[in-house]
């Protein structure tokens, strides 16, 4: 699984760099915070609407602590997506940069 960790994607959103991130937390998670630009597709919701994640470009999926997200990403391998990465700790870790 590749990976990412919250202070290189704030230094790539920072650095300007337009990113596909993908929030695959329930409604009321992503109502407290979200990473700007997010987009937010719950895990329940992903077998339904994982075409509008583009499957030729990076997608960077984020989560609490990255659990739901490694099993989003397990899914997407699955489909034949491959430029995914993880964001280790989740917005748990992001909260802390």
């Amino acid at each position: 699984m590749n990976t990412i960790l919250p202070q290189e994607l704030k230094d790539r959103l920072e650095n300007g760099e337009l990113l596909h991130i993908i929030d695959v937390r329930e409604a009321e998670e992503v109502a407290n915070r979200m990473i700007p630009g997010a987009k937010h597709i719950p895990l329940g919701q992903l077998s339904e609407r994982y075409k509008e994640i583009p499957e030729s470009e990076e997608a960077i999926l984020v989560c609490r602590t990255g659990n739901r997200s490694s099993k989003a990403y397990e899914y997407l391998v699955s489909l034949g997506y491959n430029r995914l990465k993880n964001m280790t700790g989740g917005m748990m870790a992001w909260e802390n940069i």
